[in-house]
C-alpha cells in the first residue's frame, strides 16, 4: 500500500525524540487545522508518556501566517528541541535557516501547495512534495497528522483514541473546505458519526448548548462547532479552540463554547459590513479582472472570509488585506479553475511570504509594493483570460 513520503521518518523521529526526552515544540497555523493538527499529535505524545511539550500557536494580526521570526525569537530559550511545524511552514525558506541556527531540528507537516523549493528542514511530510507516491493530494494537515499518530502509537493506537481523532479530522477537513472525494468521504463520514457521542469534553460541550441542540443533523452541527471555533483567537501563545479541544470538563468547556458562539455571531456582523462596503467601493472598477481591496481598520482574521464571499459574489480572483505600518497581510480566494499561487509565483519579487492552496491563499507584501502588486496580478489574469 502507497504511504506518504516520509511519514515513517517522522514517526521514528518523534519516537527518538520521546526516547531521548528530548523537548518537543508543536507549532500549529492557527486555524482549525492547525489546531486540531496540533491537539492529535500532543495526545499522541501524552500517550508515550512524554510531558515535555511547548505548544505555540502564531497570532495571526500580529505575526502572520506559518512560523515567525517573532515566534522564533520567543522559542529560542527552549532550544535545542524537536519543532515540529503543523499546517505551515513549506513557504518559510529564511524562517527555517533561522531555525536552524537556533538548534531546532525542524519537522514539517504540511498540505499546501510547494513553491519553487523546500525550506531546509531536517524532514518534509507534504503530499504534494515531487516524487510523493500518495495519490491524494486532497488531506487537511490533520488527516495527515492522524496518520502519523497511528505510525507513532501502532498497537497502542486504541479504539477510543482513533475516533476521538476522527472527530478532528473530520472537523478539520470541512473547515479547511478539503475534497469531498477519496479518503476525505470516509474521514468526514467517520468523524461525523462518532461526533454524535463525543467523549472530548470540549465538543461534548456544544451538545448541551439549546442553539447547537435543536440543528437537524449531525452535518448542520459540525458546521456550527466550526463556526464557533474560527471565531477564537490567540492568548498568550495558544489558540481558544485549543483550549476548549484540550478542556477536562463540560462544564469549563461549556462557558468557552457559549462565548464563541457570541464572538462568531459578531464576527458574521463584521464579515457581513465589510463586504457590503467592498461591493459598493469594487462596482467603481468593475472592468478590472481582479478584486483588490485592504483597510488599515480591517481585522486580518477576517480576510478569509471576506475573500469567499467577494470571491463568490464578483466571480473573480479577489485578494483582501490588512494594512498594517509597514507591510500588508492579505488572503486570496479564487473561482473554480484559477490558481492563486501560480499567480503570486509571478509576482513573487514584490512579496515578502506567499503561499497556500490554488484557491485559497495568502501573502505578505511591503506597503511601498502593494500598486506593483496589484499590477502584476492584473497584467497576469487578464493574459490567462485570453
Amino acid at each position: 500500500m502507497l504511504e506518504i513520503k516520509n511519514l515513517k521518518s517522522v514517526a521514528s523521529i518523534i519516537l527518538k525524540a520521546v526516547k531521548n526526552k528530548e523537548k518537543i515544540i508543536l507549532y500549529g497555523d492557527a486555524d482549525l487545522d492547525g489546531v486540531g493538527s496540533v491537539v492529535i499529535l500532543k495526545e499522541t505524545l501524552q500517550n508515550l508518556g512524554c510531558r515535555d511539550i511547548k505548544v505555540y500557536f502564531p497570532d495571526r494580526e500580529k505575526e502572520g501566517y506559518g512560523i515567525s521570526k517573532k515566534a522564533l525569537s520567543y522559542l529560542k530559550k527552549f532550544s535545542p528541541a524537536l519543532f515540529v511545524a503543523l499546517d505551515c511552514g513549506i513557504g518559510n525558506f529564511k524562517e527555517a535557516e533561522i531555525a536552524k541556527k537556533l538548534k531546532f531540528n525542524l519537522v514539517i507537516i504540511d498540505h499546501h501547495e510547494i513553491l519553487d523549493k523546500l525550506p531546509q528542514a531536517q524532514i518534509i511530510v507534504d503530499p504534494k512534495q515531487k516524487n510523493d507516491p500518495y495519490p491524494f493530494k486532497g488531506l487537511a494537515t490533520a488527516g495527515i497528522a492522524y496518520k502519523a499518530s497511528k505510525a507513532i502509537l501502532r498497537r497502542n493506537f486504541s479504539e477510543n483514541l482513533k475516533n476521538s481523532f476522527l472527530e478532528i479530522v473530520a472537523l478539520a477537513t470541512l473547515a479547511d473546505m478539503m475534497p469531498e472525494k477519496d479518503e476525505n468521504i470516509a474521514f468526514i463520514e467517520n468523524g461525523l458519526d462518532s461526533l454524535k457521542n463525543t467523549w472530548r469534553p470540549g465538543l461534548k460541550a456544544f451538545f448541551e448548548i439549546e442553539s447547537i441542540r435543536e440543528r437537524r443533523s449531525i452535518r448542520e452541527i459540525a458546521q456550527r462547532i466550526i463556526s464557533a471555533l474560527n471565531a477564537t483567537i490567540v492568548k498568550d501563545h495558544l489558540n481558544e479552540a485549543y483550549l476548549i479541544l484540550t478542556s477536562s470538563t463540560v462544564k469549563d468547556a461549556k462557558v468557552l463554547a457559549e462565548d464563541f458562539l457570541e464572538k462568531s455571531r459578531k464576527r458574521q456582523i463584521m464579515i457581513y459590513e465589510i463586504v457590503e462596503e467592498i461591493k459598493e467601493s469594487h462596482s467603481e472598477k468593475a472592468e478590472e479582472p481582479i478584486v483588490f481591496e485592504g483597510s488599515l481598520y480591517w481585522s486580518f482574521a477576517l480576510t478569509g472570509s471576506i475573500a469567499s464571499r467577494i470571491c463568490n459574489y464578483f466571480k473573480k480572483p479577489t485578494f483582501i488585506y490588512k494594512k498594517l505600518e509597514k507591510e500588508s497581510r492579505g488572503s486570496v480566494r479564487m473561482p473554480s479553475g484559477l490558481n492563486g499561487v501560480e499567480a503570486m509565483k509571478k509576482c513573487s519579487s514584490l512579496l515578502g511570504t506567499y503561499g497556500g492552496h490554488p484557491v485559497a491563499c495568502g501573502f505578505t507584501v511591503k506597503n511601498k509594493n502593494l500598486e506593483k502588486f496589484k499590477e502584476c496580478l492584473i497584467r497576469y489574469f487578464e493574459k490567462y483570460a485570453n
